[in-house]
């Protein structure tokens, strides 16, 4: 079984205008499909850093001595570059969501398709996982949960049977949540409300929103002047967090103007929104939602 199947492989590589000698660095090391692309655009000189919480991941370390992985949340980029002597970099690259592995194992709990323990969690050393957030959140917070990241409009009728179900018995297992959940999952929208559902609680499980801010932040920081920022999304959440943010530097409300009506941005937009091909969405499915946006430091 292949680790993960990169997408847009070429197209988010070819966006960070890879300078041979350059530092870069691939937040989302997964299977390394786009880190062995940018490898192999880069000089003896050039320097490599990747990012993965997951441990599977660390299996597929690329054995280069320009490359260095850090087994840590990508939340944590500038921290760690700090660490490794590294204050600036030429770019940036991001593909969110799910690895194919983590859809694939079932005991991860992150797919639809098993029979699983409720889990979803990307570090398997965190606290909170999918059990403690269907059995231990209050009916409001679920509620929330539901609403915000599943933008489900049944969320207080779901958090409600939730709540009652689990005060006869905890729910363990992706089957019971499914059973407990029945009544909201017509026949031909099964699949569509299933995985609204699974999408909120694994955002919630691993904080993805709050990570995704945190690590757009600092990548003005990070990124030199001319610096590309390379970041593939999923799900209109994630996408309209980092088109904002290229936009005007914010995630919500607008920046102060001066007289003239204009305003300081960190980044601007290279190109358009770039999506997949119909031919790598029958080759990967998993791709048909990807969203491909590239910015560059002012």
């Amino acid at each position: 079984m292949e680790y993960h199947n990169p997408v847009l492989l070429k197209e988010t590589v070819d966006g960070l205008n890879i300078n041979p000698d350059g530092v870069y660095v691939d937040v989302t090391f997964g299977g390394g499909g786009h880190s062995r692309e940018i490898l192999s655009r880069l000089s003896e000189k050039g320097r490599l850093f990747a990012f993965d919480q997951d441990p599977d991941a660390l299996q597929n370390k690329v054995d280069d001595e320009r490359f260095t992985l850090i087994h840590e949340n990508f939340r944590y980029l500038k921290r760690f570059l700090r660490f490794y002597g590294v204050k600036e970099v030429d770019g940036v690259l991001g593909d969110f969501g799910v690895s194919s592995h983590q859809f694939d194992v079932a005991e991860r709990g992150f797919s639809t398709r098993f029979e699983a323990n409720l889990d979803m969690r990307m570090n398997q050393q965190s606290a909170l996982s999918a059990y403690h957030v269907v059995n231990d959140y209050a009916e409001e917070q679920i509620r929330q949960v539901l609403w915000q990241y599943g933008e489900l409009r049944q969320a207080p009728a779901m958090a409600r049977v939730i709540v009652e179900s689990r005060e006869n018995e905890p729910i363990k297992t992706s089957e019971q949540l499914k059973d407990v959940l029945k009544r909201f999952l017509q026949h031909k929208k099964e699949n569509k409300v299933l995985a609204q559902i699974y999408q909120a609680i694994r955002i919630e499980v691993n904080q993805e929103i709050e990570v995704l801010k945190e690590f757009l932040l600092q990548t003005p920081e990070v990124l030199k002047k001319g610096g590309r920022l390379s970041v593939i999304s999923y799900h209109s959440l994630e996408d309209r967090l980092v088109k904002r943010f290229i936009r005007n530097g914010m995630f919500e409300g607008e920046p102060e103007r001066d007289v003239f009506g204009n305003f300081e941005v960190p980044l601007k937009k290279v190109g358009g929104l770039i999506v997949p091909t119909n031919d790598e969405i029958k080759i990967n499915n998993r791709a048909r939602s990807a969203k491909l946006r590239i910015a560059e430091k002012l």
